[in-house]
């Protein structure tokens, strides 16, 4: 027995096999256009997605015994609003990506207006365009042909995961789980369902989202002639940090796990109560059992960690490949005083400054490519210690996604949080998290338990050097954050 899940992130679609120990048998992958038709928009097309989404289950299929498999599980970059049409299954427009930041304008009007307070109090979120609701506020105003017909019920409204579902069963499914459906600013966190006061609010028609189903247990089977000749269970659904949380097992209260994807999202199991932050943090559902049971976490989300290294190979062109970084960071000792702060598309946690914007400061004639590679590395670990000091004290920290695998930044990020860094074997956990929700959705896991076991060490990074050094690195960094807010 194994398990198909399909991770659907920012750059791209990855397929991934996982047997029942947990590993990872087979990975197919395909990336898709990033389109950016204005300075701080960021938009995908739908069917680039569904169609790197079967490319990328095709290159996985040649690999393995399709016999074999189980189940899906879906995973999927949130907060990305998709419209399609319910007949057709075409898109009317792109996709406006979660790092899109059109709508700070809307968001500065609603606070204007005074409606903050109330949507962190049902959402457990803020006003900011990362979040769905806006972006629909944008259509409704910007597009209203195109509202129209979400209005009158022929186009449907949902996240990535809920077009897949779409794409994969002919139209039969418009769903979500509570994952996705938590960070639309739709979502009312005590109640566990839409709201109608934040659907007026934001003028979106309730009839227009998706039905919200459990994480995990079987919704419908995938239609063969749609999904690659392929008759599953769809028995999974996450987004992608809450799914990574679970990949990594971190199935107990205060266990917590950093990814380092396209931006890093910290998130700490909360339990099964929504727990407040007062500091940046996000108040966000991390999954909800077919009980009932709905499991919290705080997350503190940081937008651009991994797409500032793709900046210094397709923007920059000063590296050839992301796993070159740490192999040119380490022909320098250090940055020779220079430091980025990636805020490429504005400041997530602890900050919330959309227009705040990218800084490289410190550069002098010695300045080489070197230095700025290692000031980007450890650019990323410094945004996290400026989640995880908001944070309470932590054992250890987990650690995932692609940049996991770059030593150099594991050690920094020890370094500079000054607890021991984690980095399983698996480090696809968000791929991992989708397969494991459906295994447990269909039997082949039967509890948690069984899903800790599979769960195992690759190396352990300990905190080294002089904490005063780190502190006074940290500092500075702190000071260019300043200097980089407001700038848009």
């Amino acid at each position: 027995m194994s398990v198909l899940a399909i991770d659907a992130g920012t750059t791209g679609v990855t397929a991934v096999v996982v047997a029942t120990d947990g590993s990872i048998v087979a990975k197919g992958y395909q990336e898709f256009t990033q389109h950016f038709p204005r300075p701080g928009w960021v938009e995908h097309a739908p069917e680039e997605i569904w169609q790197a989404t079967l490319a990328a289950t095709r290159e996985v299929l040649g690999q393995v015994d399709a016999s074999d498999l189980t189940a899906l599980g879906i995973t999927n970059q949130r907060e990305t609003v998709v419209l399609w049409d319910r007949e057709t299954l075409g898109s009317p427009r792109r996709a406006i990506v979660w790092q899109d930041r059109r709508t700070a304008d809307i968001c500065s009007r609603m606070r204007e207006e005074g409606h903050e307070q109330r949507v962190t109090e049902l959402t457990g979120l803020r006003l900011d365009p990362y979040f769905s609701g806006t972006k629909l506020v944008w259509l409704r105003e910007n597009e209203p042909h195109t509202w129209a017909l979400v209005e009158s019920g022929r186009y449907a409204v949902g996240t990535v995961d809920s077009y897949l579902v779409a794409r994969m069963t002919r139209g039969t499914w418009h769903v979500t789980d509570v994952s996705n459906a938590s960070r639309t600013l739709l979502f009312d966190l005590d109640a566990g369902d839409w709201s109608d006061e934040l659907c007026e609010l934001f003028g979106v028609p309730r009839d227009a989202l998706p039905e919200i189903v459990p994480s995990w247990g079987v919704i419908d089977d995938t239609d063969p002639a749609s999904f690659c000749g392929l008759t599953l269970p769809i028995a999974g659904i996450a987004g992608d940090q809450q799914s990574a949380l679970f990949g990594q097992t971190c199935f107990a209260e205060g266990e917590t796990k950093c990814t380092y994807g396209t931006g890093s999202f910290i998130l700490t199991n909360t339990g099964t109560t929504p727990v407040r932050s007062e500091a940046g943090l996000l108040t966000t559902a991390a999954w909800r059992s077919p009980e009932g049971t709905t499991t919290y976490a705080l997350e503190g989300a940081i937008f651009v960690t991994g797409a500032a290294v793709q900046w210094l190979r397709d923007g920059l062109q000063i590296i050839g490949s992301a796993a070159e970084a740490e192999a040119v960071a380490r022909t320098v000792d250090d940055t020779d005083g220079v430091v980025f702060v990636p805020a490429l598309t504005g400041l997530g946690a602890p900050h919330w400054d959309p227009h705040a914007r990218g800084l490289l400061i410190g550069i002098t004639r010695g300045t080489t490519r070197a230095h700025v590679v290692r000031a980007t590395l450890e650019a990323i670990a410094y945004e996290v210690r400026d989640v995880l000091e908001t944070m309470p004290d932590l054992a250890s920290i987990r650690v995932d996604g692609g940049a996991a695998a770059n030593g150099l930044l594991c050690q920094a990020q020890a370094d500079q949080v000054n607890v021991p860094v984690e980095r399983p074997r698996i480090v696809e956990t968000t791929a991992l998290g989708a397969a494991f929700l459906a295994g447990l959705g269909t039997g082949v896991w039967s509890s948690t338990d069984d899903l800790k076991k599979t769960w195992q060490l690759d190396a352990r990074f300990e905190p080294a050097g002089d904490r005063g050094d780190a502190d006074a690195r940290y500092a500075r960094w702190q000071e260019a954050v300043e200097r980089s807010k407001g700038w848009a």
